[in-house]
């Protein structure tokens, strides 16, 4: 009796937290459908009374273009870290090569630098190489993100493939590659899944690289293209929060389909090693 109680306000406790933190989102979906001539209403409507879908339509005939940029940015960005990360991840777990030590603590040093350091730093670069106000030029900056990260869970991810296994791929012929590519690589399927989401995720959500690098390009990301709508003496509330919903709504369908795929690939390697 006495658990049973406590499972329940475990879960009060849980829904109660749960709610809190998608108010947000709740809180963005209702403005979306606000008319505008309702914002200033005080207090606000916690339901619109006369919903609309004029900042929906107003995304449609606008944000289409950045939408397909962020796309073209973030397959990029995915590609690009797979196939920097899933070779680096195998060598570090499986080659163990001098000073494999010491590069994975470079790896985690350079995921605590922060992104406006970093940016500042590409700035100068890409001027230089002329790579400013490009998409590729976005992918290697949002790489740089990536593949520490990557390089980190595919090393985790393969420690845990048997050594017996690549000791049979040898004994049939298999060099170091063949080996990666036809042996370690398929059973390495849940570490692709969340390198591959949260390299996406990255690039999509990136705000700090894209206002940076690229501000004055023609092909600019949605992150950039919500700035559509605000100007110095008019916001178009309803029309920004239904971009920030159209945004957010790839984001959170990957991470739905690969729930199953990402838990299993951060957790590889957190017993061995």
């Amino acid at each position: 009796m006495i658990g049973r109680r406590r499972g329940i306000r475990v879960t009060a406790i849980g829904i109660v937290l749960t709610a809190l933190m998608l108010f947000p989102v709740y809180w963005m979906v209702n403005v979306s459908l606000t008319p505008q001539r309702d914002m200033r209403k005080s207090p606000p409507d916690l339901l619109p009374r006369h919903p609309t879908f004029e900042g929906y339509r107003a995304v449609l005939h606008d944000q289409l273009p950045y939408l397909m940029t962020s796309l073209l940015i973030g397959l990029g960005t995915v590609a690009l870290t797979l196939v920097l990360a899933a070779p680096a991840g195998y060598a570090l777990a499986k080659l163990r090569p001098r000073g494999g030590g010491a590069l994975g603590l470079a790896l985690l040093v350079a995921q605590m630098i922060p992104g406006i350091v970093m940016a500042m730093g590409f700035y100068g670069i890409f001027l230089n190489l002329g790579l400013m106000n490009t998409w590729w030029g976005l992918i290697v900056a949002d790489s740089t993100i990536a593949v520490p990260f990557g390089v980190l869970i595919f090393r985790a991810f393969m420690s845990g493939v048997p050594d017996e296994l690549l000791a049979a791929a040898r004994i049939d012929g298999a060099g170091a590659f063949r080996t990666f590519w036809s042996v370690v690589l398929p059973v390495s399927r849940n570490a692709l899944v969340t390198v591959s989401l949260f390299s996406f995720l990255w690039a999509w959500s990136d705000f700090v690289f894209a206002n940076t690098l690229d501000g004055g390009g023609d092909l600019r990301p949605i992150t950039l293209g919500i700035y559509h709508y605000i100007g110095n003496n008019n916001q178009e509330w309803n029309a920004i929060m239904a971009t920030a919903v159209v945004a957010s709504a790839p984001a959170a369908l990957l991470l739905v389909l690969a729930q199953r795929y990402v838990t299993a690939g951060v957790t590889a390697g957190a017993v061995k090693d």
